[in-house]
This record gives C-alpha cells, sequence and structure tokens, in this order.
C-alpha cells in the first residue's frame, strides 16, 4: 500500500518538477494557508524591507507575510552559485501567498497538489497580532527536513506559535539535492568557499535578511534562535561551525538529528560531482559549468543517486564539521536545545515493512556483524509487536536516539543545553506514510505537527493532542526569549547536564524528566 501510495505521489510530483515557469503558481494548499479570507476589519499590516515595502495579511491570531524574497531567483547564471541580492521593486508588495517548494528531487516531501519551481528562495513570516515595529520581539528561523532532497518551508504555518509565545516565526526555503548540494572541481573554480553548499549559503543569506529587515516587523535581530529537523536540525549544527554564521543568531535547536556526525569532504564531494556531471550529458570540462547551468531539472533529479549529498566540509565556508568545531573551541557557541522522537525509523524505515521473524534476525546478523548477538540480546521479538516494529527500534537507537544523546553529552559542558524526547504513543504520522496494522506514532517528524500550523500530517490533532501541541509551542518559544525552556504551571525542564535529564513530552501535556533515557535506548552499548 505504501508503495502504490508514493508511486500515485512521485508521477504527480515528476509531473510538477517539469512544468514551465509561467505555469508555476501558488497551491491550493498554500492559499488556503494565506488565510486571505480571515482579515477581518483590521487593516493589512505594511512593513518596510531593504527591498520596498509589503502588505501582509492580517489575521486574529497573528499577522503573516508571505513569499518574502530574501535571494534573486537562482536560475541562469546564479544556478550553481552564492544566493544574490533580491531585486528592489516600488510601490508595495502583496506578500499575501507563499511561492513553489524549491525542485524536489524526491517525491516524499510535499502533497501532489504542491507548486515547484527553481524560483524558490523566499521565506514566510509570522508575527503576533499588533505588533508595534519597536517590540523587540524573540525571532525564530525555521530549516525545514527532506533529506536535502526534499520538503518546503511553505508547510509549516508559524501564525500558532507566534500568537501563543508571542515570538516572530520564520519558515524558510533553501535549494536542494544537486541544486542546492553539488560539488565539482568547476563549480568550486568560480564559487568563493567552495561548491556543494548552495543551500546552505541560502540559509546564511535568509539570517542576514532577518538581521536587516526583523526590527521593522517588530523582531530582535540580537535575539535569534535557529531551529531546523532532520536535515533542518543537521543544517543547525552546520551554521554553528559556520565563522561566516557567527553573529547571526543566539540559540539553536535541534530536532531529530546528530552534530557529532562526520560530513562528505569537498575533495570526495567534487569526485562525485564529476560522475553526476557526466550522467547528466556534461562531459566538455572546458563547458562543464554552463552545461550544468543550462541542464533540464528533470535530467538533473533523474540523476540524483550519482553524487554524494549534503553539506561538504572543508572549503572556506564549511572549514570544519561542528564535532571538529567544538573540539578546538571554534564553534559558534550558544545555548542548545536538542531531541528526538521515541521511535524515528518507524518513518525512515518503511521499505522494511514487509519484513519476517527471520528476516529480522537475518538483516541484524548482516548489520552488526560481531554484535549482532547482542542486539538480539537487547531486543528480543518477544518484546514487540512485529519484526518491523523491533528492527525499526533498533535503527532508532543505533541512529538518532544515541547520536542526539552524544551531542548533548559535547554541547552540556560548554553552554546551557536542555534534552527532550517526544512520546506521544497516539501521535499521527506523516501524509502518505501510514503502513496497516503497523503502529505508526512517535516516527520521524511526529512532532512537527505539535509545533507548527503543519499542512504534511495524516490528520488533525485531537483536544488531548493540543494539549501537549499547547506545551511545546510554549517550551519552544520560553527557550527562543531567554535561552531557558521555563514555562510557569508546566512540569519543570531542567539542565540536561544536571543528572542527564531528559524532558518526556507525552500524551495529555509534557510529562517529567527523565534520567533514563540512555539506558532505555542502551547508549551505552551503541555509542561504545
Amino acid at each position: 500500500m505504501i508503495r502504490h501510495a508514493l508511486s500515485r505521489r512521485l508521477a504527480a510530483w515528476t509531473a510538477a518538477v517539469v512544468l514551465p515557469a509561467a505555469t508555476l503558481g501558488t497551491s491550493a494548499v498554500a492559499a488556503r494557508s494565506a488565510g486571505e479570507a480571515d482579515q477581518g476589519a483590521r487593516p493589512a499590516p505594511v512593513v518596510r524591507t531593504d527591498s520596498g515595502p509589503v502588505r501582509g495579511v492580517a489575521a486574529a491570531e497573528a499577522d503573516r507575510f508571505l513569499g518574502l524574497p530574501y535571494a534573486a531567483p537562482p536560475l541562469r547564471e546564479l544556478r550553481f552559485a552564492p544566493p544574490a541580492t533580491p531585486a528592489a521593486w516600488k510601490g508595495v508588495r502583496q506578500a499575501t501567498r507563499q511561492s513553489p517548494a524549491c525542485i524536489q528531487f524526491e517525491p516524499t516531501g510535499i502533497r501532489e497538489e504542491q507548486a515547484v519551481s527553481e524560483d524558490c528562495l523566499y521565506l514566510d513570516v509570522y508575527r503576533p497580532a499588533r505588533v508595534s515595529k519597536n517590540a523587540e520581539l524573540p525571532v525564530m528561523v525555521w530549516f525545514h527536513g527532506g533529506a536535502n532532497t526534499q520538503g518546503t518551508g511553505v508547510i509549516y504555518g508559524g501564525s500558532t506559535m507566534a500568537a501563543k509565545t508571542g515570538t516572530i516565526v520564520i519558515s524558510v526555503n533553501y535549494r536542494l539535492g544537486a541544486l542546492g548540494f553539488l560539488a565539482h572541481p568547476a563549480l568550486s573554480e568560480v564559487t568563493p568557499g567552495g561548491s556543494g553548499n548552495y543551500g546552505r549559503m541560502d540559509q546564511l543569506a535568509s539570517l542576514r535578511w532577518v538581521q536587516d529587515n526583523i526590527a521593522n516587523f517588530g523582531g530582535d535581530p540580537a535575539n535569534v534562535t535557529v531551529y531546523g529537523q532532520s536535515a533542518g536540525g543537521g543544517a543547525v549544527c552546520d551554521l554553528m561551525a559556520m565563522p561566516s554564521a557567527r553573529g547571526l543568531f543566539a540559540k539553536a535547536i535541534v530536532q531529530s538529528s546528530g552534530c557529532m556526525s562526520d560530513r562528505t569532504s569537498l575533495p570526495a564531494g567534487e569526485q562525485s560531482g564529476v560522475t553526476f556531471a557526466e550522467s547528466v550529458g556534461c562531459t566538455d570540462a572546458a563547458a562543464v559549468v554552463s552545461c550544468l547551468r543550462k541542464a533540464w531539472p528533470g535530467r538533473l533529479v533523474a540523476n540524483q543517486a550519482n553524487y554524494l549529498g549534503g553539506s561538504k566540509v572543508g572549503g572556506a565556508l564549511l572549514p570544519e564539521s561542528f564535532k571538529a568545531a567544538l573540539a578546538d573551541g571554534t564553534w559558534n557557541a550558544v545555548p542548545v536545545m536538542t531531541g528526538s522522537t521515541r521511535s524515528e525509523n518507524r518513518l525512515l524505515s518503511t521499505a522494511l515493512a514487509q519484513i519476517t521473524a527471520q528476516g529480522y534476525v537475518d538483516l541484524v546478523d548482516k548489520t552488526y556483524g560481531d554484535r549482532a548477538a547482542r542486539v538480539l540480546e537487547l531486543y528480543p521479538l518477544s518484546r514487540f509487536k512485529s519484526p518491523y516494529d523491533a528492527i525499526t527500534q533498533v535503527q532508532t537507537d543505533a541512529g538518532n536516539a544515541c547520536r542526539v544523546e552524544l551531542t548533548a553529552r559535547a554541547t552540556a559542558a560548554e553552554v546551557p543545553t536542555y534534552r527532550y524526547e517526544f512520546n506521544d504513543p497516539t501521535s499521527p504520522t506523516l501524509y502518505g506514510f501510514a503502513i496497516p496494522g503497523e503502529d505508526m506514532s512517535n516516527a520521524h517528524s511526529a512532532e512537527l505537527a505539535y509545533l507548527f500550523d503543519f499542512t504534511l500530517g495524516e490528520k488533525p490533532l485531537t483536544a488531548v493532542q493540543e494539549r501537549l501541541s499547547d506545551q511545546m509551542m510554549r517550551y519552544w518559544g520560553a527557550f527562543a526569549r531567554s535561552g531557558d525552556p521555563h514555562v510557569k504551571g508546566a512540569p519543570a525542564w531542567p539542565l540536561y547536564g544536571t543528572g542527564q535529564k531528559v524532558m518526556q513530552l507525552r500524551s495529555g501535556g509534557a510529562g517529567q524528566a527523565i534520567t533514563t533515557f540512555a539506558a532505555e535506548h542502551h547508549c551505552d552499548f551503541w555509542l561504545a
């Protein structure tokens, strides 16, 4: 059933990729999220940016300024190039509709009807209603996940978070797949800082836009929190390692991503980029840059597997990984909040949905070699609802759970660090990922519907789930305000460094902070 659902989505997504630019518009989902009908009697707010004034949408709970360009369209000579300054405009620009998503290099990060385009370097700003220009509110800048190949900022509405917490929430699109992360020797020659990190350059450009413009929206440019989930969490890790990001943010939230993981080196990325360019048809070394910039986007997507994706370490932009920068003291040290969901791989490992009991044993043997017997002892099938439940918990603990734990142990020695585990056994999963007969709660991305007006969830939250959502938004907002997620009337959230306590985010409302997280996920074994 999953395969059939994804096949339908793949067909729709592929069609969207090849749409000519003139046909690309705001999707039905984006148009609904704009909420133009709920302005009421309050005048639409107008704010001046460096490029010109913008008119947003006034709603009861929050103002929205949608589709704001933070960089020029990365087209033609700006494809595979650092983001350029957006063009200025005369008159007042309407900021009432979201931009298209960036071109997707995998099909499951958006709904079928979502428009996509290379012209996608836009962001959405959500602020509490009736905010004065001099309010100096804390600012939260969100980088979406999606393996750096899929997803979009436009599915993360921030109106509820802004209204509940008195923060300004910004959701950012950035280039994906090869368009965002292709390295190649010829591209490095014409790219200051080295190729392979165009998506990271976009994220830096969005943060510089915030520094230059957010005060006019009532935000405090000195109190910016960067936060992201999965690949977006990896972006936050990289930003904490980037010399050029210093001073652009004051706090960091890393969701379902470990900062201590290795990154691809720039030379290795460049080598794989040569293979990719050849597979696209760019074989003339003297003309490879021009060829890549003219290539049909569908051909770039079709050859996605032929290069090493993700950020590249070794150039001037990202000279070393977060792990190395932390070790030598050059990282951008800020208070950190980090956590994961209880069973991340229920979503990440859906290809194993039909695994049998014997298949579970065989896969553990193949994957873990001389440690396999101990894995089977720690994760006996008798403890789980199904072989799929068992293998996904093994992979969860070996991956995100204990990698996040490792990150927290490292940062807690340097800065205030707060840990959480999202553990709501009633939580919905993402649209298109339900597996009949399997429990998909607490899977990768499950927490997103609790933090945003999220449009990629399988179903709306219930009243009980909304209570937890309310507490989570307030915790996140409090951390953005002061670097401490203390919320009056909510369970206390102690520093991780005091007894390695991990806040449990449970059904009906946050629970107690526990000290058993590492033991429950067998992190001593996985990190040995």
